[in-house]
């Protein structure tokens, strides 16, 4: 599947060197898509991120909308997440996400970032309906980042989701325990053009009965590319695309995958 579906693009991520990304524009420092970067905001900016996932056959989608902000410098930083999801022609609210996120380490361009991140998650989507874990959750994530090359930097991630008291469509509640793990390569062709390629893998609970758990583990291959365009007032539009690949059986539909990001100075 991988072969038919993005292989070729994946193989040429990873046999070419862009030798041309060291030139003297500052390189694109973003979020990946699936794959959270270390970075966190510059004083004085803020980031709007929208994303846009929609599987293979059916009519199901998911759009998320995030908003970061610098608190106090650029060590502090807060942001918040809206899930809107659609199944058959219904549209709602997922499970709103209200993120802290602190800059332990930030060694320079280059050098070692690190930013675990702390996330409050609110029971404001429909349990009944798949829409939300139908109780108020609490998930660390542990975002390194690295540029080991002027052309290349790598990003990886663990954490976890806990939710004391999930529901399923049933009504049946359970406690929950979730893990993530991931990374991404992401080349620098132009400090403005990159390709990325991430992999992740999620354990899933679902509550199957009072007080009873089953997991599912998930492997996603997401090959993509995102670009920038810089403004005078300080505006950067960071729009991107990609294709996601499941990997795990039984097998989940592939997805195409939209990003937009918005970042620009405000005033204090």
């Amino acid at each position: 599947m991988i072969l038919s579906r993005g292989g070729l693009l994946v193989a040429a991520l990873l046999t070419v060197r862009p030798a041309a990304a060291q030139e003297a524009a500052e390189p694109i420092a973003d979020n990946s898509f699936l794959i959270e970067e270390a970075y966190n905001q510059e004083p004085g900016v803020v980031q709007h991120i929208s994303t846009f996932a929609r599987p293979d056959g059916g009519g199901a989608w998911a759009y998320s909308f995030t908003q970061e902000w610098p608190f106090h410098g650029s060590t502090h930083q807060l942001s918040y997440g809206l899930p809107i999801l659609g199944e058959d022609g219904r549209t709602g609210l997922g499970d709103i996400a209200l993120n802290y996120r602190y800059q332990l380490v930030a060694a320079g361009d280059p050098g070692l970032h690190v930013a675990p991140r702390l996330t409050l998650l609110l029971p404001t989507g429909s349990a009944r309906r798949g829409r939300g874990a139908g109780g108020l959750g609490i998930q660390t994530n542990l975002p390194v980042s690295v540029r080991p090359r002027a052309w290349l930097a790598l990003h990886g991630n663990a954490g976890l989701t806990w939710t004391p008291h999930a529901e399923n469509a049933a009504g049946e509640t359970a406690g929950t325990l979730g893990f993530n793990l991931g990374g991404s390569a992401v080349w620098l062709f132009r400090p403005k053009l990159n390709a990325l390629l991430e992999l992740l893998w999620t354990r899933r609970p679902e509550v199957s009965g009072p007080g009873r758990t089953v997991n599912q583990g998930l492997w996603l291959l997401n090959p993509g590319l995102r670009w920038a365009f810089d403004f005078s007032s300080g505006l950067q539009i960071v729009p991107g695309l990609a294709y996601t690949v499941a990997l795990s059986e039984p097998a989940e539909p592939d997805a195409l995958f939209l990003y937009l990001s918005f970042e620009h100075p405000f005033r204090h």
